[in-house]
Formats: C-alpha cells, sequence, structure tokens
C-alpha cells in the first residue's frame, strides 16, 4: 500500500497542470480508487483534493514570482479565469498573486509527500475478520457533518432527540450482527474530508429476512467480508484512535482493502456518564 501512495504522489506531480485521472491510477496499481483515496487522506491528514490544490499553487507560485502573465498560470493549472485562480492562490499562501510578484511572497509551500512505513511492534491490534450475510441496518438516519476529533455534536444532538421507548424499541428489534445498538456512517466523502457531510444512522441490524418497519430508515448492506477492531477507554477518543491505527498499522500489514459499504460502532459496554467505552469498529474489506 506504501508504495501504492508513494506512485500516487508521483502521479500528482506528472499532472499537476492537467487533471488526474485517479481511478485509471487505481485500476493500474491493482487496487480501487475508494481504497487510495481513504489510506491517503488517513496517513497525510488532508484530502488527496487538498494536496493537489497546494501543489498547484506551489509550483504556480514559482511561475507568478517568474513573472509569468498571471492568466496564462490560470490556465497552465487547470482554471478557466485569473478570478478563480486568484481565490484558490490566496486560499494556500493568505496573499494574491499581485502581491507574490510584487514582493516576493509570503509563500507557503506543499512539499512533495513521501510515505514510509515504520515497524514498531509495540502494541498489538485486537482484531478479527469475518464473512457475514446481506444484512439490513435500520434506526433513524440524519445528515451530519464529518468530525475527526472529539464528539460530533450533530450526532449527539440526533441521539439525544429520540426518547428513551425508541432505544428501548430498537433493541428489541434486533437480531442481527453486529448486536445491539449502533452508530453507522454511510455515504461517506472518499476524501475523508472534515466538515463534509455523512448519512449517520443509530439502530440496529436485521437479517436480510426481516421486513424493517415502515417509520424506519434502511441501509441496506450485502454479504461481504468485513474486519472487526475491539477497543477499550475514553469515549471517543480511543475509538478515534482505533481508527486512525487501521490505517497506519492494520492495513498497510495484511492483504485487504476498504470497500465500500457503512462503517459500524457497536458499543459492547460503557460507563454510565459514556466517559468510557469498549466498542467494536466494523468495516467493509475485500481482498487487496
Amino acid at each position: 500500500m506504501i508504495t501504492e501512495l508513494n506512485r500516487l504522489v508521483d502521479a500528482v506531480e506528472d499532472s499537476l497542470s492537467e487533471g488526474l485521472d485517479v481511478a485509471r491510477l487505481a485500476a493500474s496499481l491493482g487496487t480501487t480508487e475508494y481504497h487510495l483515496r481513504r489510506m491517503f487522506s488517513s496517513l497525510a491528514g488532508m484530502p488527496l483534493s487538498e494536496y493537489v490544490r497546494r501543489r498547484r499553487m506551489t509550483r504556480a507560485a514559482t511561475d507568478v514570482v517568474a513573472g509569468d502573465p498571471i492568466l496564462d498560470v490560470a490556465v497552465r493549472y487547470g482554471y478557466g479565469s485569473a478570478e478563480a485562480f486568484g481565490r484558490a492562490f490566496r486560499s494556500v499562501h493568505g496573499t494574491r498573486p499581485a502581491d507574490v510578484r510584487r514582493h516576493g511572497g509570503p509563500l507557503r509551500s506543499q512539499p512533495q509527500l513521501r510515505f514510509r512505513l515504520t515497524v514498531e511492534g509495540s502494541s498489538a491490534m485486537d482484531t478479527r475478520l469475518t464473512d457475514r450475510p446481506a444484512l439490513r441496518l435500520v434506526g433513524h438516519a440524519t445528515r451530519v457533518p464529518l468530525v475527526h476529533h472529539g464528539v460530533n455534536p450533530h450526532i449527539q444532538a440526533h441521539i439525544a432527540s429520540l426518547p428513551p421507548s425508541e432505544h428501548a424499541r430498537l433493541t428489541s428489534l434486533a437480531n442481527g450482527e453486529p448486536a445491539g445498538l449502533l452508530q453507522v456512517s454511510a455515504d461517506v466523502d472518499p476524501d475523508y474530508t472534515e466538515g463534509s457531510e455523512l448519512t449517520y444512522l443509530h439502530g440496529v441490524a436485521l437479517d436480510a429476512a426481516t421486513t424493517a418497519p415502515d417509520d424506519l430508515d434502511v441501509i441496506e448492506v450485502p454479504a461481504g467480508t468485513w474486519v472487526v477492531f475491539r477497543s477499550s477507554g475514553p469515549y471517543p477518543a480511543a475509538l478515534q484512535e482505533t481508527y486512525a491505527a487501521s490505517a497506519t498499522e492494520w492495513f498497510p500489514s495484511n492483504p485487504w482493502r476498504l470497500r465500500p459499504g457503512p462503517s459500524i460502532v457497536a458499543v459492547l459496554d460503557r460507563a454510565e456518564d459514556f466517559s468510557t467505552a469498549t466498542t467494536e469498529v466494523w468495516m467493509p474489506v475485500e481482498r487487496a
């Protein structure tokens, strides 16, 4: 996977003045665009689209300082007007192209990334792989922004809006695995961009033969393989650390890749105030 990501970085450099066909590159590397974007975002700490924008504006700044006409530079890096280019330039460098030309800066350069795998082996991940039949996730869904760190207040408000009787009703409906009340994230941006919208469902799993009540939202999930990560500790910090470790430790060391589908969090045990919890994170995977 590290080799695939470095090939992606090289491809970005070769296509700064034109569009990058990530799907085609992923296919040539024997992987998928979905997996490549998710792993890049997790390891680089930024979406692929943001990295491409920063690298283009880093190169563009050199051309601006050299005296190339600003409209020519804009077209060279894929912008249809000097105004659109100026907005992108300012978002990266914090100043206008004309000011950079006049004063030579200030500039905020994005170095070219290079991924390396560091193997420490200082801690083991509690992980298992399981093949599961088709299931349906049912409950109450809403659209929320993605939050990388800390409690997501939008999800918190959604859960708080449900009466205690509804939690009990959902629990009584469950007859599939993962068991219990579930936190489901679906339709997530492949770049995992913070602030992008996803579908969050608070609900339970039913087997495919069970019909969901008409008043509940449903996410149909096909049969497939899942990797399950268990973690315990402060909530949600330990859970978010598990998500990060899956990208930095588990996927680079194992012959599996993410496939499109929802990720599921099952809360196995928790403190009364939810300050700590034992959770399982279910991610859909396929052989790499």
